[in-house]
């Protein structure tokens, strides 16, 4: 075997070695996978819905599991990270979600495949924390990072455009199960180089893993989110307003406990900092944008318009690579401009793209998806890299495995929420709207009602006159929810602009670039180092006391890092 590279820890006033970009690109391959993973089975769901011909909430539940659990997990992941080390942790996610997704590829059935994508977010959960910690370990230096920052959030970015293109090409020739073997390719080679590329870290005094917290975390996320998609599929219920209940008040005792203890699992004051706070709104908002508007162009180009799978992610391609551009490009306009002013930027673009689809409602061609795409993803770009540089930035580096895992809960519950509640929109305006021929049986008339992938199933049985006429109106019956869902989405998106606004209001520009300023590694007890040598050769840094990232601020959270 190879001798381990030697792994790169740097101070704020060192050059940032090259080995640190070798292991940030190491470290961009669960990103990648995850990303991919997020908008694959979008572009597969019509043939799973051909194959299983589920109802549609178990549609939506095998979108929106994954990214729930791992939403629901990410917190107690980043703090277990913390303690028993970072790459540790993202080893045994990327392990597992390898030997997951070769049995999803195999599910028998649907409700089989929502377990798998279940198990699928648990392990995920377990990769993107690790990530984006490390990176913050890695590259203390403020202009290193943002542009680490940049590049690792590009790969959202590429993995939202690859999801659709691979995943179309492989249906072209192979079953919807291929979709899910994307990951081992992705998967043996972080196996391989982390441990060679990537220098472990950890809180050098985390504390025990606070068991009833996680428990919390659980019974908050996961009453909460089946409410909003119960409360949309059936309506308001008893059962839906008791899940909510549970979900807020679990939610409130997490809360509760997390201030009481000595040791918390997330350190709840973060959020008394607004611009901390206002980043990860938009970070949540940008995300429901671009996931909602995925999951329905999806079905759109397909269904609609009749393109296959890979041209249709083909048609995603510009918006995905100009996202990229602009996340990258925005690093060095983050010197000169305030970057809460890019942010502001960035989400007033995404609501543009929505406001472009509305514009272009009644002719939904394929050039007027790619103009209102490449509109919302250049926002979802310049938006997500200058809320996740600020959002790691504002802690010290010992606490940026839960800090981080704040960042990716917002992600994911983003992705949640886009199908949630965009996706249930489009559903239930559908619903509302097709008018189905006579001839079907009631067996028939049931899967088409349900959604336009189940009308496309069912028009495969039927006589040619009578499956265009069926498949004429539910197509109608689908962009009949485009005005509303367009709407709602693009007024959110505004409604985060203006909450970053009133964050940063009367912080000037330098201080704003101050709040997104490194904050230096906070000084372990007994001398220890908060990063911690694994590999023959590594160098780690002596942590020095914290300082405050905005002098303005006597309550900034860097302040309070060794309070405890």
């Amino acid at each position: 075997m190879s001798t381990p590279t030697t792994a790169c820890v740097t101070t704020p006033s060192a050059k940032t070695p090259r080995c640190a970009w070798f292991a940030l690109a190491v470290l961009m391959l669960p990103v990648l996978l995850v990303a991919v993973d997020n908008t694959v089975l979008a572009f597969a769901l019509p043939s799973i819905a051909q194959d299983f011909r589920p109802s549609a909430t178990t549609q939506l539940w095998i979108v929106d599991v994954y990214s729930l659990v791992l939403a629901a997990l990410l917190v107690t992941m980043g703090s277990l990270g913390d303690r028993i080390g970072r790459r540790r942790l993202l080893m045994i996610g990327a392990g597992g979600f390898a030997v997951v997704s070769t049995a999803a590829a195999f599910a028998p059935s649907a409700e089989y495949l929502v377990a798998a994508r279940a198990l699928l977010g648990v392990f995920g959960a377990m990769l993107m924390p690790s990530t984006l910690s490390l990176i913050r370990n890695i590259f203390t230096d403020a202009s290193s990072r943002r542009l680490a920052i940049a590049l690792w959030a590009s790969c959202f970015t590429a993995g939202s455009a690859l999801g659709p293109i691979v995943g179309g090409a492989l249906l072209q020739h192979f079953g919807w199960g291929a979709v899910f073997l994307v990951a081992l390719p992705i998967l043996l080679p972080l196996l391989v180089l982390a441990p060679r590329l990537v220098p472990e870290s950890q809180d050098p005094s985390p504390g025990p893993l606070d068991l009833v917290s996680v428990l919390l975390t659980l019974t908050t996320m996961l009453p909460v989110v089946w409410a909003i998609k119960s409360a949309a599929h059936d309506g308001p219920s008893w059962l839906v307003a008791g899940a909510l209940a549970v979900g807020v008040a679990s939610g409130v005792a997490f809360v509760r406990r997390q201030r009481r203890s000595a040791t918390p699992m997330l350190d709840v004051e973060l959020f008394s900092n607004a611009p901390f706070t206002s980043s990860i709104l938009a970070n949540f908002l940008s995300i429901v944008g671009l996931i909602g508007f995925i999951f329905f162009i999806s079905q759109h180009l397909q269904l609609v318009l009749g393109l296959s799978p890979l041209e249709a992610g083909l048609v995603t391609l510009p918006g995905a690579v100009l996202s990229m551009i602009a996340g990258i490009a925005v690093v060095p306009m983050a010197k000169r401009v305030a970057p809460h002013a890019l942010m502001i930027a960035g989400l007033v673009l995404v609501a543009a793209g929505f406001l472009a689809i509305l514009l272009f409602r009644h002719d939904l061609t394929v050039v007027a998806i790619i103009i209102s795409f490449v509109i919302l993803e250049i926002g979802v770009g310049v938006s997500q890299t200058i809320s996740n540089d600020t959002i790691v930035a504002s802690v010290p580096a010992a606490k940026s495995g839960a800090a981080s895992a704040v960042s990716e809960t917002a992600y994911e519950l983003g992705a949640v929420v886009g199908t949630a509640t965009l996706g249930t929109i489009f559903t239930a305006y559908y619903r509302a709207s097709v008018e189905l021929p006579g001839g079907l049986t009631t067996l028939q008339a049931d899967d088409a009602r349900e959604s336009i992938g189940g009308a496309a199933s069912v028009a495969q049985t039927l006589p040619p006159a009578l499956s265009n006429r069926l498949m004429d109106s539910a197509r109608l019956a689908f962009d009949a929810g485009i005005a509303p869902t367009a709407t709602i989405a693009a007024v959110l998106t505004l409604v985060a602009a203006g909450v970053v606004a009133l964050a940063f209001r009367g912080v000037s520009g330098s201080a704003d670039r101050r709040a997104s300023a490194p904050s230096p590694v906070a000084e372990p007890p007994s001398g220890r180092d908060s990063t911690r040598s694994t590999g023959p050769g590594t160098r780690a840094i002596p942590a020095t006391r914290p300082l405050r990232a905005d002098p303005t601020d006597p309550r900034h959270p860097a302040d309070r890092s060794t309070e405890r």
